[in-house]
């Protein structure tokens, strides 16, 4: 905790007392970068990141579907810390008030923590190399060799997070002024997380705060309660509520029924409407219509004797299908982002030099303070080159030391190429809130994969993937938090170390937090619940990249270019379009999602977008203000489960009842 007499620092305020009596009373008086970080904060960031670990880590082997929870953490942070500092008040201790700049720091740092979990790879290229995703890629499959396994290891997983998890921070933080005040870039989350920040640091907000506390409070019991009573009658497989025929025995089998899932509701509730929309349209279009289709070609399209498992029969279709999909909406938005950034940063700098001083003149004294606590405290340039260089250095002999598939001189050309590909990313989303990280991540395995050969090429490609997405994405995601901590007046060198710390955290809490279900549950079993659906489709994008178009199934080329044209004609629809007929446009991405796990989930998505229409057509005033809370309390009641089960699970003790449901003749 902080000391109560701590020196704190003034922010220049002009000395008109009109403008003075505007800005918020902890605004005029700002602590230290080093007093905005504090042992409660950390041990609360510590605490929320533990717990989003876990939610993220179940969503990622699941369905791999991850909403944004920066808001969620935020408010999460703020119930913590009022919690503490009311308990100590009634105790009788005086407590450090809890300003927005501690708010801000504790919701950078959880976030950090469980974007290792969500971004580590840990239900995508990093256990696509274990051996089950071998064996379900085929392992009569020419470019999927078996010296390309890796069995999942918390030393190793540890230690490549720590080698490739901190370059990222450092490639853009020489630009981070260009960014935020120069380009007055949005970053829609980042800037819709500092909002909800501020709310709270208000007096009107306190009273807001409270009632959204009291509604995560209260979602949460009914969450964990629920989840702690479904666990009863799950003893065996295939049974519980998770297993409910909701709309008859037929459909179940096609995977059509609600789970009644709070994690999945919730998660419905914070994702847009034309999200969950997309989800079952690609539900229906799959598992209602193709997959009965297809398998009814079983003996012509694929041989009758291979299991709809195998990769050269229904699962194959599933597989590459998703992939083609997935391919055309990322290449498209990816090429749109790179032509989008590049004519904005055309444009921008042509008006730059003539509106420099009229904006400078337009600036509000708000504005001008946030631009001067921004500025005021900078972080070196040579700090960030070297230390990008050094930790750059470390991971070009430690990488190809863990994978000798993975030549060191690709990875210097990926550290080379890195900042300039992670600029694109966080310029493109600071303008859309579009991460592309993952598009950047997949050009690398294709050309890895192509590059290294039969022998070496999938491990290549996966680990090469890894290395790119990981140092794109934490870039972009570390200027959503300098844009918050720029709306927040939060110092950039507490956010760059509060951020650092964040990801230390999380380099050893997500290779436990995966082990936890590794050791617990049947991770990746296609006809189970945590299919891991991204480790087959990156394992088999690197076998596509090494042996080409031979890999496919028959007649699965020409459904996966019609997939493809599919999935980049419906974004021209959107983008050129009337805004009335565009905007219903599906998200081919969130389409190909249900084309491998089932439709389950994207009911019960479908169920918690219905809620959120229905509240905000009863009282839109309060949806809007509850939601986000409700949404949170019941994606963490349920989350939080999965830690006692887990143990459960790990001391063999089963659920005592196994409720299932059979036909009546």
């Amino acid at each position: 905790m902080r000391n109560k007499d701590v020196e704190i620092e003034k922010v220049d305020v002009q000395d008109d007392p009109e403008e003075i009596q505007n800005v918020p009373d902890d605004m005029k008086r700002i602590a230290p970068w080093t007093q905005q970080i504090t042992i409660r904060g950390l041990l609360a960031s510590l605490a929320i990141g533990m717990i989003y670990s876990v939610i993220v880590m179940k969503l990622n082997l699941t369905t791999g579907l991850v909403p944004n929870l920066n808001v969620s953490a935020a408010l999460l942070a703020y119930v913590f810390i009022r919690t503490w500092t009311k308990f100590l008040k009634q105790a009788g201790f005086m407590a450090t008030p809890f300003t927005r700049q501690e708010n801000t720091i504790i919701q950078t740092c959880a976030v950090a923590c469980y974007s290792i979990a969500v971004g580590g790879g840990f239900g995508s290229y990093l256990l696509g190399l274990n051996r089950k995703t071998y064996e379900q890629a085929g392992v009569d499959t020419e470019g999927n060799s078996p010296g390309s396994i890796k069995e999942p290891g918390i030393g190793w997983m540890t230690g490549l997070l720590f080698v490739s998890s901190f370059v990222g921070l450092l490639a853009l933080v020489p630009l981070r002024k260009i960014m935020i005040i120069d380009y007055k870039l949005t970053y829609p989350s980042g800037t819709a997380t500092a909002v909800l920040i501020n709310g709270f640091h208000t007096p009107k907000g306190d009273k807001i705060a409270k009632k959204q506390v009291r509604g995560f409070t209260k979602f949460f019991s009914i969450s964990f309660l629920w989840a702690f009573f479904q666990w009863f009658y799950s003893g065996g497989e295939q049974c519980g509520f998770v297993q409910f025929p909701t709309f008859g025995l037929k459909a179940w089998k096609n995977s059509f029924y609600f789970d009644f899932s709070m994690t999945y509701i919730g998660a419905g509730m914070i994702c847009s409407h034309l999200v969950n929309l997309s989800l079952l349209l690609g539900a229906v279009l799959s598992w209602g219509v193709m997959w009965p289709l297809i398998g009814g070609l079983k003996g012509d399209w694929f041989p009758a004797s291979l299991p709809l498992s195998s990769m050269k029969s229904l699962n194959g279709y599933k597989v590459f299908i998703s992939i083609a999909l997935i391919l055309g909406d990322g290449l498209y938005n990816f090429v749109k982002i790179l032509c989008f950034t590049a004519r904005s940063i055309h444009v921008g700098a042509k008006i730059k030099i003539k509106t420099s001083l009229e904006n400078h003149n337009n600036q509000n004294l708000d504005d001008l303070q946030r631009n001067e606590v921004f500025i005021r405290e900078s972080i070196p340039v040579w700090i960030a080159c070297i230390g990008y260089i050094l930790f750059s250095i470390i991971s070009v002999i430690v990488v190809p030391l863990m994978f000798p598939q993975l030549k060191w001189y690709y990875v210097v050309v990926a550290y080379i190429l890195a900042p300039s590909l992670s600029f694109c990313n966080a310029y493109g989303a600071g303008l859309t809130d579009m991460n592309m990280a993952y598009n950047y991540g997949k050009v690398a395995l294709f050309v890895l994969a192509a590059l290294a050969g039969k022998e070496n090429g999938v491990v290549a490609g996966l680990i090469g993937c890894g290395l790119i997405k990981s140092i794109v994405s934490i870039s972009s995601d570390l200027m959503h938090d300098f844009k918050t901590g720029h709306l927040t007046f939060t110092s950039p060198r507490s956010m760059l170390v509060s951020q650092a710390i964040g990801t230390a955290i999380g380099c050893i809490v997500a290779p436990l937090t995966f082990f936890l279900f590794y050791k617990a549950f049947d991770l990746g079993n296609p006809d189970g619940e945590y299919k891991a659906p991204y480790a087959i489709i990156y394992r088999n994008m690197a076998i596509l990249g090494v042996e080409g178009f031979s890999a496919l199934p028959h007649h699965c080329l020409q459904l996966c270019y019609g997939f493809f044209a599919f999935a980049i004609a419906i974004n021209l629809v959107r983008d050129l379009a009337p805004k009335n007929i565009g905007k219903w446009a599906p998200l081919p991405m969130a389409m190909a999602v249900p084309f491998l796990v089932g439709a389950y989930f994207a009911i019960d998505m479908c169920v918690g977008s219905l809620i959120v229409f229905i509240w905000h057509k009863l009282n839109s005033k309060k949806a809007a203000l509850m939601v986000p809370a409700v949404a949170s309390g019941l994606i963490c009641g349920d989350g939080l489960w999965i830690l006692p089960s887990s143990i459960l699970a790990l001391a063999k003790i089963h659920p005592p009842i196994c409720m299932n449901f059979l036909a009546s003749h």
